[in-house]
């Protein structure tokens, strides 16, 4: 059997995870009193939120430990089964490293390793592309080639509405994030050799919104034989807009629709939402 493993940075929730049929390793977020939650395990995103907006200092997050790997791939050897880990960049995380680690403590070779060179929304699609794959009966050796070609094409565009959260994580010179919450700006961010980079920026949110709707087609347009996710942090209304574009102007089948996650979410900021997906230059076996 092939199972297949991923990281919660990929924002799947335990309720999607079981019906998909994967594994999810939690990371960690530790609050400035030392308190320490698993992602997507002792609070719902919402129950985050509303925590995170109380904070006088932004909370850590950490990779999980080697050890919850090596267990899960010590327990998945001794049965037989084949595993495929699917992480998020390593470009921005350590969670790829300590998988790593854990499957030689656990001393196995039945691993499969792919970097997503990306993160949440998107991660969690090459995820969904792997248990299609799976499930159509597919080789691990197949599946692993399939995502390495399929992550080529892979685009996350997302508007960051708080600028606060980007300086309080060290990620915006306080100066700059001052300057343009004042001016109202919103940057729009995108993962480019598995780092975080600029796609552009607007003028208040309905600017943000007709940025974020030409970067769809400057990165190749949305490829409808997959599965492609529009995604918010706080409120189901900040991806409304989007929802009635794909649908109304791009006349696009609904995408899935999902809350962005407490990792991703610290950094991000509530009231952040993107959309990601593959484009039209992708083409796998199915």
């Amino acid at each position: 059997m092939i199972r297949i493993l991923t990281d919660s940075a990929s924002d799947i929730l335990p309720a999607e995870a079981e019906l998909l049929g994967v594994t999810v390793i939690p990371l960690n977020v530790t609050y400035e009193d030392g308190a320490v939650i698993r992602d997507g395990v002792d609070l719902t995103p919402g129950e985050y939120y509303a925590s995170l907006a109380k904070c006088r200092k932004l909370p850590t997050t950490s990779q999980p430990s080697p050890e919850l790997f090596e267990a899960f791939f010590r327990e998945a050897a001794d049965a037989g089964d084949t595993v495929i880990g699917i992480f998020l960049s390593s470009q921005l995380s350590g969670t790829n490293q300590a998988a790593h680690l854990g499957a030689d403590l656990a001393d196995v070779d039945n691993v499969y390793f792919v970097d997503s060179e990306n993160v949440c929304l998107a991660e969690a699609l090459l995820v969904r592309l792997a248990v299609r794959l799976r499930d159509a009966g597919k080789t691990p050796e197949t599946i692993v080639s399939a995502l390495e070609e399929a992550k080529k094409h892979l685009h996350l565009v997302a508007v960051i509405d708080d600028l606060k959260y980007l300086r309080k994580g060290g990620r915006l010179p306080a100066a700059v994030a001052v300057a343009g919450g004042m001016l109202g700006i919103k940057p729009l961010i995108t993962i480019k050799e598995g780092k975080v980079a600029m796609a552009g920026k607007a003028r208040g949110l309905p600017g943000a919104y007709v940025t974020l709707f030409k970067q769809l087609e400057a990165m190749g347009g949305v490829n409808t034989e997959f599965d492609y996710v529009a995604a918010y942090t706080t409120s189901h209304r900040e991806v409304e807009p989007i929802l009635n574009y794909l649908d109304h102007n791009l006349h696009l089948p609904k995408p899935i629709v999902s809350q962005i996650g407490c990792v991703i979410g610290t950094h991000a900021g509530p009231g952040a939402f993107g959309v990601a997906f593959f484009d039209r230059e992708l083409h796998v076996a199915l």
